[in-house]
Order: C-alpha cells, then structure tokens, then sequence
C-alpha cells in the first residue's frame, strides 16, 4: 500500500509560529506526526517586518517539527493573511476551440479558464493570490458547479477573485527561503481555517468564520457550499492585550496573563470584588487590578472587533441569510463568554469552532486547540493541492501523448509564478 503524502503546514501568525507536519489516513482524518510551535518576533498584524527575526523563529518551529516527526522537511504549504487582502467578484468566458466541440469539457479547459483570469490587470504593487470558481455557465446555462465531463462551446464562471501585496508575498516567500524551505502553495489563512472547523452542512446553509488572531481578524463567508466573501480586519487578540496594559498601567506580559487566565467578554459575569496581584518590578509594591475592571476593558475592545465582523457581513450581501451563524476559531476565541457575547450583538447562532473534528484519534489534546486550526487547515489545503496536481497531470499526459495540451494550466500558471518571485531583480 502506498504511503500517504506527508504535508507540512507553517502558519506564520502574529503572536507565534506554528509549523505542523501531517498527512491523511485511510480514514480522511489530519494525522498529526509532528508539530513545533515559537514565539514570532517579525511579524505585525499578520504581515512580515522584519526577515531576520521572521527567518530565526521558523527555524526554531522548524526544529522542534523535524524532531519530533522524524523526517526531513523540504516543502511548506504558508498562510497569508494582512489588512493588504483584498477580494473581488469578475466573470470569465472561455470559447473552446472548433475542433473541441465534439469532445467534452475536460479538466484542462477549467484550468484555462482560470489560467485567464491570473491576467487580469491589477492596481499597482498587488498581485492575485487565489482565483475561486463560485459557479459555471456552460451555453448560458447557469447555476452549475462542476462542468467537467459536460457537452458545451461556450464556458463563463463567476470568480472569487482574492488579491494581496506583491511585497508582503515576496517577505513571506524570503524568508522561508532563508529558513532553507521551499513554498509548495500560498493559501489564504481564513480559507486554511475553514477546512478545519466548518462542516460541509454549514457551508451549504450559509455560515460566518471568524478567525481571531494575534494581530489580525480573518473572515470568511460561506454559502451553497461556495465561499462569497472574504476580509481581513487588521487587528485581534493583540490589541485588546494593548488596552489592558494600558488600562491597568501594568507590563504587556502581564497582561497577556490577566486576558488568559481571568479575562471575560462579558464584565456582567464578573464578580465585583474580585482583585488579582501583580508583582511589582523594581521594587515596587504589588498592584491590585479588579477583575470587573479588567472584563471592562475586554468586552469594549472585542464589541468593536464584533462590529467590524457585522459590517463585513453586511458588505457581503449576504445577511439575514447564513442560518449556520457565526463560528469562532483561532487563539482570540478562547476569551470566556466571547460566544455569548456575539450572539447577543449579532443575533446570530455561534460556536466556537475546534480542528478535532478533523483530527485522528491518537493526536495530542494540544492540537484540537482552536489556536491551532490555521495550521491544520494548511495541512489539509495541501493535500487537497496534491490530489489536484495528481488529477491535472493524468489528462495533461494523455493530452501530450496526443500532440495536444499546448497551452498552459493553472498548476503551469503556479510553478511560473512562484519562479517569478525569486527572478525579480529587486527581490
């Protein structure tokens, strides 16, 4: 029996860097065999700034992965994510050539397809990092998911179109070169989380992921099974541990302690005379904090990151239609009553979404942390990348044996793209 593909997910977030080595058992579940986790020190609301430190913290991740999974590494699925991340809607048509009209429509003409839509001109210094087919039109027939195998001339798909900083995509592209690793695919992280949290029922019905970061707060909106729209608010867990230093005129690590051991959404939950000590530095006496205060300064920095999650949704189009609601991932979803509190801001259903569903049976507790789903996703996006790659190069060979296949797919699109970032003279 062949082995499974193994495939290593590096999520490069604000507050850490977590590099996650997998692969796909026989029963569709994530098998983790190795994970290593560092503090990120070059990384600003989701974006690279500073190589260096970049470079230091994904070796030390790197490490303690190859470690413990006992393979070498060589290939990394990334995520990306930044306030920079911009989406789109756009039409593509694509008139299949007279000789193809008795054949029917292949793998090949998608892939042409989309390989058209990576030409569309963009505003300078940005570049498209993903091109998603909502749905086909095969002769002004609408309303078609997969169109492969059908009888058509005239091809038209409704494009997802998610676009970035050509800049931002080339630090990332540095510095895991640096780190002495090769980019296999550049995911969008809101798209890596919801492979790990959302069942295929609540993107059918119409769902909201919410990915709460470190520095950045990723959305993703899901309906018909197909993904409609997508944002990035550009701040998270980061900025209510900010306010509370502040607030508190305390250190920022202690504040960090403060929001993960007594922090609440809701300050009506907390008790009035509740006091926390923190240790003086200096010399100096303890300081009291209370704890109602605390959940005070929590509960008005996360309303505002609930109001822009509701403006997204509006902007979307797409409200007062999701009747999945709201799922809440990542490491800022773990602050106690954010559930609560979103429902009654937003009126609409939510759940903390965890990655173990996904997950084997023999994998760490750790893993099925929602800390942790971007990087599981990555894994996952990865091997779906890999059956892709598979499933492209068996018509593509058969086209070639022919004397046909001359124009370029998408997987030909990607590999030039990616050569592209390192044949650039300013790179």
């Amino acid at each position: 029996m062949e082995e499974p593909e193994i495939i290593v997910g590096l999520d490069i977030g604000t507050t850490k860097i977590a590099c996650i080595v997998g692969r796909i058992n026989e029963h569709d579940k994530v098998e983790i065999i190795g994970m290593g986790r560092s503090e990120s020190l070059g990384v600003r609301n989701g974006v690279v700034s500073n190589i260096n430190q970049t470079v230091d913290s994904i070796k030390r991740a790197l490490a303690i992965a190859t470690e413990r999974a006992g393979v070498e590494i060589g290939e990394v699925v990334v995520g990306i994510a930044g306030q920079h991340i911009r989406s789109l809607q756009h039409r593509g048509i694509f008139t299949r050539k007279a000789k193809d009209h008795e054949e029917v429509i292949s793998i090949i003409d998608i892939d042409n397809l989309v390989a058209d839509m990576h030409q569309l001109v963009m505003n300078p210094g940005e570049e498209i990092i993903h091109v998603l087919p909502q749905e086909y039109i095969v002769d002004n027939e609408q309303g078609i998911k997969d169109p492969v195998g059908m009888a058509g001339i005239r091809l038209e798909a409704n494009f997802h179109i998610i676009t970035g900083k050509v800049n931002a995509a080339k630090n990332i592209y540095r510095s895991v070169s640096k780190a002495g690793l090769e980019v296999q695919e550049l995911v969008l992280e809101p798209l890596a989380s919801s492979e790990a949290v959302l069942s295929q029922e609540e993107k059918e019905a119409g769902v909201v992921l919410v990915d709460i970061g470190g520095g950045t707060t990723d959305i993703a909106i899901f309906q018909d099974g197909i993904i409609r729209h997508t944002a990035v608010i550009p701040f998270g867990g980061n900025i209510i541990t900010d306010d509370i230093a502040a607030g508190c005129s305390i250190l920022r690590k202690h504040a960090e302690q403060l929001k993960t051991k007594f922090g609440s959404a809701l300050s009506s939950e907390s008790m009035e005379n509740q006091i926390v000590c923190i240790p003086g530095f200096s010399g100096r006496e303890p300081k009291e904090i209370s704890i109602q205060n605390l959940s005070n300064i929590i509960q008005a920095r996360t309303e505002e990151i609930i109001e822009q999650v509701m403006y997204e949704i509006k902007n979307s189009g797409y409200e007062g239609r999701l009747i999945a609601g709201i799922v809440l991932t990542g490491g800022g979803s773990q602050l106690n009553y954010l559930p609560q509190l979103v429902e009654y801001l937003s009126g609409m259903d939510t759940r903390i979404g965890y990655p173990s569903e996904h997950l084997g049976k023999d994998n760490a507790e750790e893993l099925s942390s929602p800390m942790y789903s971007t990087g599981i996703g990555l894994v996952m996006k990865g091997h779906e990348h890999h059956l892709k790659t598979q499933e492209r190069n068996q018509p593509r060979q058969n086209a070639v044996r022919s004397g046909t296949g001359k124009k370029l797919g998408l997987l030909d699109m990607i590999i030039k793209k990616g050569q592209a970032f390192f044949e650039d003279e300013d790179f």
